[in-house]
């Protein structure tokens, strides 16, 4: 390792001036219209009992399991010979963006071919798949067996087309430490107090989200009420406690980031699942929030205007899909899941988006995280508008 390569990973970021300004905005218009608390209150509490229970849940599953059988991915895929290109989709088909940076850090080994960079990250939906699952695993088991087809033939069919050595030339030796930058994207505010009030709040959240899940309503039952039910203050405060451990080191750069890699052993199971869920829920917020503000401010019907440019719909997710991150396709996911976009359009967005694996990608060969960013939206506007006029 380099140092050049250290500094290049782990060098401290600046504040979120983004963030910043969007935290403000809405404070603002809570001061100009005390009505709006009631909105964003509910919104945030909407957000985790809704949403980050279930995230959390099936993360700590999935990371469950993935210690317990202790399987090396990197291993296999290095020695897979033709098998490359169906298990690099198969690692980027996988819910999260880990799978997809296993394929980036043996790309630039030389081991593997274009086509399997392109099929992982053609299958990859990064943290939206988690979303999608925890809300609709139907849909969310069909998206990523879509992902992953998609994904071995596109990488096939590339290998086929160019040979296996096609950018090669573009693909730097140097800078294989730049996947760091996907763990420092989920990094976050903690220590061991906070992980445990996290997990305090998290069991019954998962428990009231479930029950609403079943329409049961909870604050029929309860003998107490207060401005805001219980149950309410539950979601708002276990919300803004997801908000705050992952947002805070990034509004104020001086606060440490802990990296899910600085601990080991079954903790690391707890502190990843609680990190992921902290980034899945803080962008959630975000689109909740603005959706809920939006309508109380102006009325707007949001449902509405996609309706009147629905065939636009699945373009539009297709283009968001090639911004690097996993946050603006929780967005486009969350749209699906409030009725807002059509299926079709989370299709595309899919098969486009390459998650937070952008990041190192980008980092390791631009030019070839570039071009094969472009390829996937070949096979994306193929399938979304596919079935568009399918479900017409």
């Amino acid at each position: 390792m380099q140092s050049s390569d250290i500094i290049f990973a782990s060098s401290r970021p600046k504040p979120n001036y983004w963030f910043a300004g969007i935290i403000g905005l809405v404070i603002m218009l809570m001061v100009l219209d005390s009505s709006a608390i009631t909105v964003v209150v509910n919104a945030i509490s909407e957000a985790y009992l809704a949403v980050s229970t279930f995230v959390a849940g099936t993360l700590l599953l999935f990371f469950a399991v993935e210690r317990y059988f202790n399987i090396d991915l990197s291993d296999k895929l290095r020695h897979a010979g033709k098998w490359q290109v169906v298990i690099a989709a198969f690692l980027g088909a996988l819910p999260g963006c880990g799978g997809a940076i296993i394929v980036m850090t043996r790309y630039v080994s030389g081991s593997l071919s274009f086509g399997s960079v392109l099929a992982t990250l053609t299958a990859t939906m990064g943290d939206a798949a988690f979303l999608l699952i925890a809300k609709e695993p139907l849909t969310g088991l069909m998206i990523i067996i879509l992902g992953f087809s998609v994904g071995t033939i596109t990488g096939y069919f590339v290998d086929f087309t160019h040979g296996r050595d096609f950018m090669r030339d573009a693909v730097p030796a140097q800078k294989t430490e730049a996947v760091l930058l996907e763990d420092d994207e989920h990094a976050d505010l903690s220590s061991r107090f906070l992980d445990k009030l996290w997990l305090i709040l998290m069991f019954p959240g998962l428990i009231i989200g479930i029950m609403q899940a079943f329409q049961i309503d909870i604050d029929s039952l309860l003998p107490v009420q207060f401005a805001f039910s219980p149950i309410i203050l539950l979601g708002f405060v276990g919300g803004i406690l997801c908000f705050s451990m992952y947002m805070l080191p990034r509004l104020f750069p001086s606060l440490p980031r802990n990296r899910t890699s600085d601990v080991t052993g079954a903790y690391a199971t707890i502190r990843h699942t609680i990190s992921d869920t902290n980034f899945v829920t803080s962008w959630v917020i975000f689109a909740f929030i603005a959706f809920e503000l939006t309508v109380h401010t102006t009325d707007f019907d949001l449902a509405a205007m996609f309706d009147g440019i629905a065939i636009y719909a699945p373009l539009l997710a297709i283009l968001v899909g090639l911004l690097p991150g996993c946050g603006p396709q929780i967005i486009v996911t969350s749209l699906y899941l409030s009725g807002y976009i059509p299926l079709s359009a989370l299709m595309g967005n899919a098969i486009s988006n390459d998650g937070d694996a952008l990041f190192p990608a980008i980092a390791i060969a631009p030019r070839t995280a570039i071009v094969a960013t472009l390829y996937s939206t070949i096979p994306a506007v193929l399938i979304a508008y596919g079935w568009y006029f399918l479900e017409r």
